[in-house]
């Protein structure tokens, strides 16, 4: 059942349904949080790291995915859930925990920043840092 959702959501970005990519994909969808490309390449042994960096190659140019610059520890991938291959509409805030090293996504639009004339914004990436309400507890 899963499977099939998988595949629909590639067809609808314009990807192809590969073996790797629907791996890929499921590792996506079932994350709590973004995850960096070690953890998604440990999730998935039967792909090494250049195909599963090939496969996020492929899903960040069709817009199935965000890539989050910024977070300690490198680069972080999330699926998006906007339904279109041309454009992201589902740009929001992440939070990096100082603490427990997890970045979230936060439900909250990115603010609108205003750039000065002849610059033309393509990809924006917004990360608030500090703990989380689970570290903050401790």
């Amino acid at each position: 059942m899963q499977q099939q959702k998988y595949v629909e959501m590639l067809e609808q970005h314009g990807v192809k349904p590969t073996a790797n990519r629907l791996l890929v994909l499921a590792v996506l969808c079932e994350a709590e949080h973004p995850l960096s490309l070690k953890e998604i390449e440990g999730r998935v042994a039967s792909i090494d790291k250049s195909g599963v960096f090939r496969t996020l190659s492929v899903f960040r140019n069709h817009h199935l995915i965000h890539v989050i610059d910024g977070a300690e520890n490198g680069v972080r991938y999330e699926l998006c859930h906007n339904h279109t291959d041309d454009a992201d509409n589902d740009l929001h805030l992440h939070f990096f925990c100082e603490n427990c090293k997890k970045t979230y996504c936060l439900e909250t639009p990115i603010p609108n920043v205003y750039l000065p004339e002849g610059f033309e914004a393509r990809y924006g990436n917004y990360i608030i840092k500090g703990i989380c309400p689970k570290c903050g507890k401790r």
